[in-house]
This record gives C-alpha cells, sequence and structure tokens, in this order.
C-alpha cells in the first residue's frame, strides 16, 4: 500500500511527537520495557502474570456463601461486605488439600521463579510446604462469621473479591496457581459454594508484560502522560488473540480519526469490544488488575431478565441482540462523522 511503509529497526524509547501506537506484546524487549517503566512508573507495569481465577458472581451458591469483610472493616456497607466467604470444615479442608497436591501441574519454565513468586506463590507450593500453610495463609478463617452456621467457627475460608465495578465477577483471592485448566475446575469446584461455579477466567502464573492500563491510559487509549502514544494489544492487559487483534483494530480507528481532527464517540459498552476496553480502561480495578479475555461478565446487565444458570441462555442472547444493535448504530454514527 502507498501509504504503508515498514521499519525493522528497533525503537528503544518512547518517542516524543508524531503519533504512535505500541502493541508490542507480553514479550516487549528490555530497552523499551526499561522506556515504558521509566514513564509510568516500575509499579505500572507487570512482568508476569499472576492470575488467580475470576468466578461469575450469579454462580455462587449464596445459601452457603456470605458476604462480609474480615473483622467487618470499612466505612461504608459496600465496604464492609466486599467478600464473598465460603467456609469449610476440617474434613473438607483435608479433602481440598488432597485434590490441590494430586493435581495435574504445568512447571515453571528456566527463571520463572526468580525473585518474583516470594510474595504471590502458587497456592499448590504453598500447600507443598505444609498442610496448615494455606489455612494460615489466604484461607485463614480469623474475623469471620458464617451467619448460615453462627456457632460453627469455620475451619478455613476462600474469600472471593469484587473484580469490577458492575459487581458481575469476583477474584478468588489469593489463588494464583500453575494447575492445568481441567484440574482447576475439577479442584476449585471443591470448595463450598462453588460447586456449580462458572469460571471467566482461570489461573496461572507466566511472562507477560502488561500495563496497569485502568491507571494509565485514557478512553482513547493514549497514554495520560504522552497523549501521542496509544498502546494496543496485549501489553494493555487483554487476553487471547482475538481480543489482542480487536484492542489493535479499535486503536487504529482511534487514532485515524484524531489525525482527522475528530474525536470518535466511546465505543459502547454494551458491546464486546467496547466492554473490553471499558473494563482494561477504567472498568477494573487498578489494585487488583490482571489480563482479562472478553465475556459476559463485563457486560452491563439488561434489566428484567432471570438471574441464575436457568436464566443464563436468554440473557446472554439477550445482550447480543443488544450488542448487535448498539455496534452497528456506532459504526453507522463513526462513518457519518467521517463524512
Amino acid at each position: 500500500h502507498p501509504n504503508i511503509s515498514v521499519s525493522y529497526e528497533e525503537i528503544d524509547a518512547l518517542p516524543d511527537d508524531g503519533q504512535w501506537i505500541i502493541a508490542t506484546g507480553p514479550l516487549t524487549s528490555g530497552k523499551l520495557a526499561e522506556a515504558i517503566a521509566a514513564e509510568t512508573g516500575s509499579e505500572a507495569l507487570a512482568f508476569f502474570d499472576a492470575i488467580a481465577p475470576i468466578v461469575y458472581a450469579e454462580s455462587i451458591d449464596m445459601t452457603k456463601a456470605w458476604r462480609q469483610s474480615r473483622y467487618d472493616k470499612g466505612d461504608t456497607e459496600e465496604e464492609r461486605t466486599a467478600y464473598i466467604n465460603c467456609p469449610m470444615t476440617k474434613d473438607q479442608y483435608d479433602g481440598f488439600i488432597d485434590a490441590l497436591l494430586d493435581a495435574d501441574k504445568t512447571e515453571f519454565k528456566e527463571g520463572e521463579t526468580a525473585g518474583y513468586f516470594d510474595g504471590c506463590l502458587p497456592i499448590e507450593v504453598m500447600a507443598e510446604r505444609g498442610r496448615e500453610t494455606l489455612r494460615h495463609g489466604p484461607m485463614k478463617p480469623v474475623g469471620l462469621t458464617n451467619p448460615h452456621d453462627p456457632d460453627v467457627k469455620p475451619w478455613a475460608v476462600v474469600q472471593l473479591r469484587r473484580d469490577n465495578a458492575l459487581g458481575t465477577l469476583y477474584n478468588i483471592v489469593g489463588f494464583q496457581t500453575k494447575m492445568k485448566y481441567g484440574a482447576q475446575t475439577d479442584v476449585f469446584k471443591r470448595i463450598p459454594g462453588l460447586q456449580d461455579a462458572s469460571f471467566a477466567r482461570l489461573g496461572g502464573i507466566h511472562r507477560n508484560t502488561f500495563l496497569n492500563s485502568p491507571t494509565l491510559l485514557d478512553d482513547q487509549m493514549r497514554l495520560k502522560s504522552k497523549p501521542n502514544i496509544r498502546f494496543a494489544g496485549q501489553i494493555t492487559g487483554v487476553e487471547g488473540y482475538v481480543e489482542s487483534a480487536a484492542m489493535g483494530l479499535l486503536a487504529g480507528r482511534l487514532a485515524a480519526a484524531e489525525l482527522q481532527g475528530r474525536t470518535l464517540d466511546a465505543v459502547p459498552h454494551t458491546t464486546a469490544t467496547g466492554a473490553l476496553v471499558t473494563h482494561i480502561t477504567g472498568g477494573a480495578d487498578a489494585k487488583t488488575f490482571q489480563p482479562m479475555n472478553v465475556n459476559f461478565g463485563l457486560f452491563p446487565l439488561v434489566e428484567g431478565l432471570k438471574s441464575g444458570r436457568r436464566g443464563r441462555k436468554d440473557r446472554y442472547k439477550a445482550y447480543t441482540d443488544r450488542a448487535k444493535a448498539d455496534w452497528q448504530a456506532w459504526l453507522g454514527q463513526s462513518a457519518l462523522d467521517a463524512a
């Protein structure tokens, strides 16, 4: 194409002028990663995923689980009920540990364990250090009272923390893991309250360079401190080929519009692309931000539909129908603006 040229030289610094889109992926070169870290702050650029599973809130059995922050901490009711708690008896805990130790796991690659994992060990590694380790770590039962059985103190408690502004997704706290996906599902469904859980994302730990996008990118995917630079693809904190490509296509449209003196409206967050870009640029909790695939938990609810597993088919169809209409409307308006 006459308007496209390709250069194979290495870029090792963030340009000060011109319009740029950086889509260097999860294995960004060392020098450029250092330049990004210098601009954004080293704490805002991760070099590993430490991913705990994320569960759809509607699939949690609240007849077994309950909402409570440890020691009822918080100034508001929302803060005091920020966690969902799943209790275990001693027998359930022992069975869980046995399943965890016996599960199929992927192996660490050379160098992956260096330094990084001291404060973020996989749960199976913690369990290998002693059967009581998890019960005195992420599964400690202190400061919690089960309203379903207030006279019995749980032997252990698994906590889930709200993971998005909509409250549709919950992260299993401290449950980063190297278990294989099939094993994760089997083991985590042993947790009371999660026996029928549906997972928006399973856990894992691997090399992956990505931004803390909720703090760094605006809704036009521009770096707030250097708005001539956009980021796209997996480095923005999305998972998957389709998701990464979608962020690249969107960044390209936004940049092209800006070069023409226009600003495109935000993509409707009722669409898959819009829900994902909304999540990474502000919908996610920046303190616990980790890469995310697109999933229905990122979509705003459709009012008037049944909740729970029985209503899922109708609910997902409603999400899809709404997304198609809103996406076509956005594309049509973008075309009119361009004309």
